[in-house]
């Protein structure tokens, strides 16, 4: 009998003991959820639904609100000169322009010190997270009847008998900043030798980037030139498409972060950005982009790890651009 009691209370211990250590972990909750929320304020040009991702990702992960603020490039740097933030995410273009303006506070840690200098500023007053390259977007269909593969902008040029899908140069930054890209690495005379090559085999100079990629992977288009993130978004919906990488160099969008000032949330909110759970929940959601941080594995599993990019030292004025455009309508598509 008295070791039937000792095995009950013994068993009776243990199931408070159970009972005990259930409760702990719902008192840890209500503890945490009574820490206050901590916040940033950040301006970006990224489409809502991006930003959106990353928000709600880095919340429930980090207890942090990110409450992002989408502006027009134009006005973004006018809004951190008079209103306060705490962080910017944009493209490097603006944020050069921040940083020769003084309006960002150089951060280094352990992560973005891996980021090669092409992709990022010189003074660690921003750094570059992701990048969008132009690609050559080839139907298979196609790709079967080729004996050779164009693999370079001369080649694209003087092929035969291809159809080209291409966004308008006036209706997108990453179409328009190819042509100043070429330029700028190419020289005027060769570039528009280029694009008179390519213009008479254009299908339709369409306004949007998804477009040409579409009409590659429906047969309207044998190949399109189209960024990668577009492309490999279609590819996972299972077009049949293949990316060539332009051997002789191409342009690209770079992305980045500038921490606008000393904020210890902000730089750790940096570093989360060039992480591998930034990009996996970007393309749980369908955006693909290539990492600066060659650390990550989303890096070491790009395909493309021969991709040539073009040298974006070299900046045009304003006018310049325009003049460029202009040249572009007037000697090429009006012809």
């Amino acid at each position: 009998m008295r070791r039937y009691t000792i095995l009950l209370l013994t068993a009776l211990m243990l199931v408070m003991a159970a009972l005990a250590g259930a409760t702990l972990p719902v008192g840890a909750d209500e503890k945490n959820s009574a820490v206050p929320m901590q916040e940033l304020r950040a301006y970006t040009t990224l489409p809502a639904e991006t930003v959106t991702i990353l928000s709600e990702t880095y919340e429930r992960e980090n207890h942090v609100r990110v409450n992002f603020v989408p502006l027009p490039a134009k006005d973004l740097i006018q809004k951190v000169q008079t209103e306060s933030a705490d962080l910017i995410l944009t493209d490097s273009e603006v944020l050069s322009a921040a940083a020769e303006m003084n309006l960002l506070t150089p951060y280094i840690s352990e992560i973005n010190d891996a980021v090669k200098t092409n992709f990022k500023d010189e003074h660690d007053r921003w750094i570059g997270i992701w990048y969008d390259p132009v690609i050559f977007c080839v139907n298979k269909d196609y790709l079967r009847t080729l004996n050779e593969i164009p693999d370079t902008w001369n080649a694209l040029a003087s092929a035969r008998k291809v159809r080209i899908g291409i966004t308008d140069f006036l209706a997108a930054d990453a179409s328009s900043n190819l042509m100043f890209q070429m330029i700028g690495n190419l020289g005027e005379y060769e570039t528009y030798e280029i694009l008179s090559g390519i213009h008479p085999k254009v299908v339709q100079y369409t306004k949007f980037l998804s477009n040409p990629v579409r009409q590659a992977g429906m047969g309207e288009a044998d190949i399109s030139i189209a960024v990668e993130s577009e492309t490999l978004r279609y590819m996972q919906n299972n077009y049949p498409l293949k990316i060539i990488y332009p051997s002789d160099g191409t342009s690209y969008i770079l992305t980045g972060i500038g921490i606008t000032k000393n904020n210890l949330a902000a730089a750790k909110f940096a570093d989360w950005l060039l992480s591998d759970d930034a990009q996996l929940a970007l393309q749980k959601n369908g955006f693909y982009f290539i990492s600066t941080n060659p650390q990550t594995l989303a890096y070491k599993s790009f395909a493309g790890k021969n991709l040539v990019l073009f040298d974006d030292s070299q900046k045009f004025t304003t006018e310049q651009r325009h003049e460029f455009l202009d040249r572009w309508v007037k000697d090429v598509r009006l012809k």
